[in-house]
């Protein structure tokens, strides 16, 4: 379903005898999905934070992916909410990453660092599945790039170029977690697509 159609079908608000199948209760801060189910927004959040994080979350009605997310309409005294804005917030940026739009360098600059925090996750966590090969290749590239930022050994060095000797410091590391990311991105789609 494409999302001008879950746009224009979307209901303001979900259904009165329905509660959330995540948390099984009444709607808080309630969201359509592009397959028409209705979630609490920090329900379906929480699905997507428990997954993969350059894989969009499957529905856990229909098991569709999830590639919009559309709140319901909230009411003026609701604005001021802190928790209201920051699941909002979440819910713009998981439509930001999975709605389909081309993403620019700065965008993906940008997301950076969200990927290399949940990336380090799964690395340390015994129960995820990425395979030895490919977490022994991230952690060695990380350990090699750390090894080159704290080195002596500079192709600017710092001591005779100053804060600019940082450049090729800083490049490094963007172009290794910029890698990390595109290979983890790579691996998660390949081992859910086939699938």
């Amino acid at each position: 379903m494409s999302s001008a159609a879950v746009s224009s079908s979307a209901s303001p608000v979900p259904p009165e005898d329905d509660v959330c199948s995540v948390c099984h209760d009444r709607f808080r801060i309630p969201c359509q999905a592009n397959c028409s189910h209705w979630f609490c927004g920090e329900c379906i959040i929480r699905v997507w934070n428990h997954g993969a994080a350059v894989q969009p979350c499957k529905c856990p009605i229909c098991r569709r992916l999830i590639n919009l997310l559309v709140p319901a309409n909230v009411s003026d005294d609701q604005n001021d909410d802190p928790q209201l804005q920051r699941v909002l917030g979440e819910i713009q940026h998981y439509n930001h990453i999975f709605g389909g739009a081309p993403r620019s360098l700065t965008q993906r600059l940008q997301d950076l660092p969200f990927f290399i925090r949940r990336l380090f996750r799964e690395l340390m966590d015994p129960q995820r599945t990425l395979p030895l090969v490919f977490r022994a290749r991230m952690i060695l590239m990380v350990i090699l790039s750390g090894v080159y930022v704290l080195s002596p050994v500079d192709i600017l060095p710092e001591s005779v170029l100053g804060l600019f000797g940082f450049f090729d410091d800083f490049l490094i590391l963007v172009i290794v977690f910029l890698h990390l990311a595109a290979v983890y991105r790579s691996l998660l789609l390949y081992r859910h697509g086939g699938h």
